[in-house]
């Protein structure tokens, strides 16, 4: 079969494509570089938390039988025998029929079994007068209450979020095992293209699909390293490939894969560990993968709607099953077409659309085209039509993907 011009299901494609992109490497980062990347090892706590019982108020370590029957019109009163700050680890024990003044997160003398906070007190440094009775354990932290030593803290497979990274530090773990970012190499070609900024002449555009897709893999957590503006030569176009793959992880092209002449990544790449097809979807039919001198490859069509359909759809569930990720789709809810669509047969077809939460209805927003970028920004969900269904009607369930 003429793999140029084969034709794939877009569900198969996608399991080609996370095929294509192994799992990424385990490295040891310190907490703060952490946030959002996955866990590869189970955590385990070195000590618990808290270490040792303190008070969860500033007020007075006490003896719960000592202000027994204490109230405002009746108050006791005790002198104060020590000071204890945050911080403080030279204690002394509380002796019966004395108070120490204590401060939140201090540590509890022995002999303590209660704390009074200080609004219920007069304050005092050297005798304090208390008007509340509390009983044992008031307003003290014990220790492990939260988390006990060798505890298992966090699952291999957990995403690390502020919560997470804040517990590990807080057992005293410095750095967390986790899939390393992948590093994506992003190259558009088309010597039609021209930076934003610079001044266009006829027949030129601005270049959109690089900035695109350098944030979707920023968003995501991989780092993203763009190619500009490489010539539509095959030489320089492989030459340029060859310098960067060595640390990439992941080569993402747009342009230069469709049917015509001067198609420069179809002609650099076919034959050379890479296939070129066609997807049953619309937009992005288009479309390569494989391995090119040990880089992995998907080259996606030049259309920016397309070329950012087409990662969402295959590229961002691939780079986040490669960092770990479990849920790696995006949601999915069904909802009524508030306007009539039709669709061609034997493709999918994904339209924009707009969703509120909590709706029953999705407005579609602009037309079909692989050129409307402006509709694809802003919209907040894709629909999808199924292959087969040639017309959706008002009132018609569809299923959406929600981008937002």
């Amino acid at each position: 079969m003429d793999r140029v011009n084969a034709t794939m299901p877009p569900g198969r494609y996608r399991q080609e494509i996370s095929a294509l992109v192994q799992p990424m490497p385990v490295v040891a980062r310190p907490l703060h570089q952490c946030r959002g990347l996955v866990l590869a090892a189970d955590a385990v706590a070195g000590v618990s938390l808290p270490p040792f019982d303190n008070s969860a108020m500033d007020g007075y370590a006490v003896r719960a039988s000592d202000v027994a029957g204490a109230d405002p019109d009746s108050p006791v009163w005790l002198p104060v025998a020590d000071d204890i700050p945050a911080g403080r680890v030279d204690l002394r024990p509380l002796a019966p029929g004395t108070a120490h003044r204590i401060m939140t997160g201090a540590p509890m003398p022995v002999g303590a079994d209660a704390v009074v906070q200080v609004e219920h007190t007069d304050g005092g440094t050297e005798t304090v007068r208390i008007d509340r009775a509390v009983t044992e354990r008031t307003h003290v932290r014990f220790i492990g209450e939260d988390v006990t030593q060798g505890a298992l803290i966090l699952q291999a497979g957990t995403v690390l979020n502020p919560p997470q990274i804040g517990l590990a530090a807080a057992v005293g773990i410095a750095e967390l095992p986790v899939r390393r970012p992948p590093r994506v190499l992003i190259l558009s070609t088309g010597s039609e293209l021209v930076a934003p900024g610079e001044p266009l002449v006829p027949g030129q555009i601005y270049e959109s699909n690089s900035a695109f897709l350098a944030a979707a893999v920023a968003e995501i957590g991989g780092e993203p390293v763009v190619l500009r503006f490489v010539p539509d030569d095959v030489d320089t176009f492989r030459a340029a490939i060859a310098a960067h793959a060595a640390d990439a992880d992941l080569l993402v092209t747009s342009g230069g894969v469709s049917a015509g002449a001067y198609e420069v990544v179809k002609d650099a790449l076919a034959g050379h560990g890479v296939e070129f097809l066609r997807v049953a979807m619309q937009p992005g039919g288009p479309q390569g993968r494989g391995v090119f001198e040990g880089l992995p490859v998907v080259t996606l069509p030049g259309n920016p709607v397309s070329a950012a359909l087409s990662f969402e759809l295959f590229i961002r569930p691939a780079l986040l099953g490669a960092m770990g990720h479990a849920a790696t789709d995006r949601p999915r809810v069904r909802a009524k077409a508030t306007t009539a669509m039709t669709s061609p047969p034997n493709r999918v077809q994904y339209r924009r659309g707009r969703h509120d939460a909590g709706r029953v209805e999705v407005v579609p927003v602009g037309g079909p085209g692989s050129h409307l970028l402006a509709s694809f920004a802003q919209s907040n969900c894709l629909i999808e039509i199924p292959a087969g269904v040639a017309e959706v009607g008002v009132g018609d369930e569809v299923d959406l993907i929600l981008l937002s």
